[in-house]
């Protein structure tokens, strides 16, 4: 799917089973016919079995074509379904997907193992004639023709190349290699690099990996309208630092270095670039005086014409840039600014309407996150300010990303949690503000992904009470399944937890769930173990997939609670910037408040066996509460940035603000400056590859510990990446949190 229920940026993370996000409990229906076990969860697949992969929208909207792999991997056949009749036929057969789209799973090197699947790297393209599919096939480029099923290798340069797009008449296809751009006739003949710089700190329509972890940039160049020329961003990361990432298993360590910039240090600098794609030859755009800024986004608005959006540096003000490509003459037609805040950049995607001089734009501007509709003149776009025509819907909810646009129909399709932040619904509104309208009502979680034409979409649809479903539905017409995942609910046994609501200090509600030891389980008090994230990536407390650990955990005489402090996503501007320039002081004030409030409704709670434990952010969270808190017997941090000066400029700054003009804000969150005053029986774990929260963090907190002659517990995971992903690892892991929970937790 185009945007996945689970994406999230930064160093967010929630453990993945199957696919899809582990949240609440769902009530069970039936009694359990399978054991659950820490095993089962990692199991390939997880709980619900393994899902559609890569599922995309053939360009004239009439197929929806998915990866359907076993259970283990190991065999997998491209599919399609027909958007008119439902029927689901073959597209590509197992045998020769073998080659074409191997398994993910299979590739060893766990960093680009993340970096597929983290970043959703697409394994193949369909061509604009929607007859034929470009395969990257682990860096070499393969055309397959559905008409003959015949696949031909497009590419056999000993480098690989990647990020491949059609032309939009499909006479041509451009791609990446070593950072420069290259363009082939789509008959395979000649090949023409139109960018040529050498080096890995100079990158031409290729990546880096800020931009990708923190502004989900996932492409950096796009044909124009009419074939002719390629508009890409150059990115110069000759100033960016290096981190070392050290594989230690061979007799002799290998050093990868990853260019990572630090909170404070350079960030690349970056520039447009347009080029002829048949004589090549860039010619470079100047948009702003200030070289420290970013370009998260850019495309054509039409032949011959550009837009751009630059970003400052502490993320409060954005420009929309409309660029004419020849002169390079440019025109800031629309600024957003929020002080006190920052662009909420996961949902600040601009659209550009295809049939009339409009545009999308979503903003915070009325203190929640809503669609508006700009236009511009047709003819010279560039020779006016962009022209607000109204806002499409308002009301004191957050619009979480635009699905889609039926620009024939002028209706626009979009996710939000209208009525309740705790869950995801689709709706629909005419570009005139008029007819607003839910296209879904269950409780629960629910995602679309839109064809081109908007006329169709997919739906994945999980609840408390239902395991994941995908379907393909006509708008305002029928849903023909795709995929029903395993009932891991009646299967396993998973109950719903009791969601529960509390006040902060200052009055505002904050969500929290509480999951109790099933009846005849607990005797006397009972242990509570809190699960935290905390931070800005990431809600825990979602009306979604049953959370089997929790379910383990509590089959053991734990209670497993979770709360949203402010600052955590899904409400409007004013809680979610609460902790604007400190990291930890409000987000445990407010778990602590709510912690009271909880211990006073349930007396069977044992106050003085109080667990806590997250991962990333939850991780930083746990070490933060630990060491400013006396209430926490024990605790798991699992891959925690431990000093917010370890971490990237893009995502720490957006909500810090800069070093120089914070550095006590800064010292206030580095936990390593309270590891004297640790309190409680700490766990402390780590992957030595990841390249997102540095192992480094860790690393000068045990020095911190030790210094202060704090004993600690640690487990370290050789070459594993942020996520410590794979099923060994994976199951080591969650017994050893369990483990330490029982010794720690279970002592009177």
């Amino acid at each position: 799917m185009k945007r996945k229920p689970c994406f999230l940026p930064c160093f967010g993370l929630i453990v993945l089973l199957g696919g899809f996000c582990i949240s609440e409990i769902a009530t069970a229906q039936t009694a359990p016919t399978k054991p659950l076990t820490i095993d089962a969860l990692f199991q390939p697949g997880g709980l619900a079995g393994r899902g559609p992969e890569t599922t995309d929208w053939s360009p004239d909207g009439t197929r929806l074509s998915f990866v359907q792999r076993d259970e283990k991997g190991e065999k997998g056949e491209l599919w399609y379904v027909d958007a008119a009749t439902g029927e689901k036929k073959v597209l590509v057969s197992a045998e020769k997907l073998a080659s074409l789209d191997p398994d993910v799973t299979k590739v060893k090197n766990e960093r680009e193992k993340e970096r597929l699947t983290r970043y959703h790297v697409a394994a193949y393209l369909w061509a604009p004639d929607s007859k034929h599919l470009m395969f990257d096939s682990q860096g070499q480029l393969w055309l397959y023709d559905l008409g003959n099923q015949t696949a031909v290798q497009f590419t056999s340069a000993p480098d690989p190349s990647g990020d491949p797009k059609f032309s939009p008449d499909g006479n041509h296809v451009a791609y990446v290699r070593k950072h420069n751009l290259y363009v082939r006739p789509a008959n395979g003949k000649d090949e023409k690099q139109l960018t040529k710089d050498t080096g890995d700190n100079l990158l031409n329509g290729d990546i880096d990996w800020v931009y990708a972890e923190e502004l989900g940039v996932r492409s950096n160049y796009f044909w124009s309208p009419d074939n002719k020329e390629i508009v890409f961003l150059h990115m110069d990361e000759t100033n960016v630092p290096t981190y070392p990432i050290t594989d230690w298993i061979p007799t002799h360590p290998t050093v990868d270095p990853e260019k990572y910039p630090k909170v404070g240090d350079a960030n690349p600098v970056v520039k447009l670039g347009v080029v002829d794609a048949d004589k090549g030859k860039p010619r470079w755009i100047s948009l702003t005086s200030d070289a420290d800024t970013y370009i998260p986004r850019f495309g054509w608005v039409k032949d011959g014409v550009i837009w751009a959006e630059v970003l400052n540096r502490t993320e409060d003000k954005l420009d929309l840039y409309f660029v004419d490509a020849k002169s390079g003459k440019s025109r800031i037609v629309l600024t957003e600014e929020t002080p006190g805040a920052w662009i909420d950049f996961e949902h600040v995607e601009v659209k550009f309407l295809k049939s009339s001089p409009q545009f999308l734009w979503p903003s915070w501007r009325d203190g929640n996150m809503h669609v508006y509709l700009y236009s511009f003149d047709k003819q010279n776009p560039m020779a006016a300010d962009a022209k607000l025509e109204r806002q499409l819907e308002k009301g004191d909810y957050e619009m979480l990303g635009i699905d889609g646009v039926d620009e024939a129909a002028g209706t626009v399709f979009f996710e939000a949690n209208k009525d309740d932040p705790r869950q995801t619904h689709i709706f629909s509104v005419k570009l005139d503000g008029s007819d607003f309208k839910a296209l879904t009502t269950q409780e629960g979680q629910h995602f679309a992904n839109f064809s081109d034409d908007g006329k169709h979409y997919t739906h994945m649809y999980f609840g408390p009470q239902t395991s994941p479903t995908l379907t393909l539905c006509a708008v305002g017409g029928t849903c023909n399944p795709v995929w029903k995942a395993n009932d891991e609910i009646a299967e396993y046994g998973l109950r719903a937890p009791k969601f529960l609501e509390f006040k902060a200090d200052d009055g505002t509600t904050l969500y929290g769930r509480l999951l109790l030891p099933p009846d005849g389980v607990a005797s006397g008090k009972i242990p509570l173990i809190i699960n935290i994230y905390g931070g800005p990536a990431a809600q825990t407390v979602r009306k979604g997939l049953p959370d089997a650990f929790d379910e383990i955990l509590a089959r053991k005489g734990f209670a497993i609670f979770s709360v949203d402090n402010r600052g955590t996503p899904g409400r409007d501007k004013k809680f979610q910037t609460a902790i604007r320039h400190e990291f930890g002081a409000v987000e445990l004030k407010d778990q602590l408040t709510a912690l009271d409030q909880l211990l006073a409704e349930y007396p069977q709670l044992d106050k003085d066996r109080i667990g806590i434990w997250g991962w990333s952010n939850g991780g930083s969270m746990t070490l933060y509460s630990m060491t400013h808190s006396e209430r926490f017997r024990a605790g798991v941090a699992v891959a925690p940035v431990t000093n917010q000066a370890n971490y990237d400029t893009i995502y720490t700054e957006r909500y810090m603000g800069l070093l120089k003009d914070d550095k006590a804000g800064y010292e206030q969150s580095d936990v390593t400056r309270s590891a004297d005053k640790l309190h409680g029986a700490l766990l402390l774990v780590h992957g030595t590859s990841d390249d997102n929260v540095h192992f480094q963090n860790s690393i000068q907190m045990i020095n911190a510990l030790i210094n202060a002659g704090k004993q600690f517990r640690l487990m370290i995971y050789p070459n594993k990446t942020h996520s410590i992903a794979g099923k060994d690892a994976r199951v080591h892991l969650f017994t050893m949190i369990e483990d330490h929970f029982e010794r720690e937790l279970k002592a009177q």
